[in-house]
């Protein structure tokens, strides 16, 4: 998705971001394992996973951050993210629907910078918070 411009006015406390919607495959497992370098077999081999005591293989956290991540400069654009934390809350499964959240929780100017602070959270189907985070954009003023 292409930059997206959003000044500081534009936005209000309670503004959502579009929310992003992946159903998490095996197949993305085993791209990503490639691109990371990570081969956890955890992340790959269901009978590694089984015998480790996992219902199935599960996802790479740092994929399901990367998607929420991709989430927040979609909104607020890439270059003016300058903060970004989440804390693991759950793991994530193939054939899951994982779908972010972000919203606007607070406006500030700080250091002449117009600041906007988010909560961003990656959500299955059911509800249930898989990743659980906060973000700040530097947002450009019209004026």
């Amino acid at each position: 998705m292409g930059e997206q411009k959003l000044f500081f006015e534009d936005v209000k406390e309670g503004d959502e971001g579009p929310a992003r919607s992946h159903v998490l495959t095996r197949t993305d497992l085993v791209r990503y394992a490639g691109a990371s370098g990570d081969y956890n077999p955890m992340h790959h081999d269901e009978v590694k996973a089984k015998a480790g005591g996992q219902p199935s293989v599960f996802g790479h956290g740092m994929f399901s951050m990367g998607l929420l991540g991709s989430a927040i400069e979609d909104y607020v654009g890439v270059a003016n993210l300058t903060r970004y934390k989440v804390r693991f809350a759950k793991q994530t499964w193939p054939d899951e629907e994982l779908t972010t959240k972000v919203q606007v929780t607070a406006k500030r100017t700080e250091g002449g910078q117009n600041l906007v602070d988010l909560d961003v959270r990656l959500v299955n189907g059911a509800g249930e918070e898989k990743l659980i985070g906060e973000a700040t954009a530097a947002l450009a003023s019209k004026v």
